[in-house]
């Protein structure tokens, strides 16, 4: 099973790329049932932002098949009942910023007539695993909220539960492709006024990387 992982930052996938590092010096000992695919697992950086994202991924795909590709990474959540550092699953994803004002009205692009903003994903978690990972809805955003009023409208009008700079272009890309996609973040902050200080970026990154290796090596053993 080929599986590509992919991320905004090489710090994000820190600890599956080590992992995968690790591995392929024991390549010959007998931890086989252990090992991760290491042949058949490639890990792409594309740097921060739906329009690299969309960039790398696509021009990637164009002369690259996989059976499965994955999105990595940390994200803001709206959402107070998600734990910081809690890894979930998103399975919806919105272009929030792409359409037009009229006033205080937002048009989306889709009453526009001129494309669509809303991605979702039919591959599951569960296909693969047993997953009690929350699936949740999530924004891509090119500039990250920290404005009180900004917050509220938009929850108001999507409802999101997180947001992140690359996720719904990682579905954009993945859907042009016509490959199964997943889309795993590890929450990181709380969608607020910026206040680095409760950040939780260390924890969230642990967690996203653990969860990463496990499934890659459930996968491999069911496969």
């Amino acid at each position: 099973m080929r599986i590509l992982v992919v991320a905004a930052t090489e710090f994000e996938v820190g600890g599956l790329e080590s992992e995968v590092r690790s591995q392929k010096s024991e390549v010959g000992s007998q931890k086989s049932d252990s090992r991760l695919p290491t042949h058949d697992l490639e890990l792409l950086v594309t740097g921060v932002g739906m329009v690299a994202t969309a960039f790398a991924l696509g021009r990637h795909l164009a002369t690259n098949k996989y059976d499965l590709v994955i999105n990595l990474g940390i994200a803001g959540s709206f959402d107070r009942n998600i734990a910081l550092g809690e890894v979930v699953e998103v399975t919806e994803d919105y272009l929030s910023e792409l359409g037009a004002e009229d006033d205080d009205t937002f048009l989306p692009i889709e009453t526009l007539g001129f494309g669509e903003s809303v991605f979702k994903t039919d591959t599951r978690l569960s296909s693969y695993i047993n997953s009690d990972l929350r699936q949740v809805t999530a924004i891509t955003v090119n500039t990250v909220h920290g404005h009180e009023p900004s917050i509220k409208k938009l929850i108001t009008r999507i409802q999101p539960q997180l947001e992140s700079m690359e996720g719904a272009a990682f579905f954009y890309a993945c859907k042009q492709a016509g490959v199964p996609c997943l889309q795993i973040r590890a929450m990181s902050n709380y969608v607020e006024k910026r206040n680095r200080d409760a950040w939780q970026i260390g924890p969230a990154i642990k967690n996203l990387n653990s969860f990463a290796i496990g499934f890659i090596k459930e996968v491999v053993r069911s496969t």
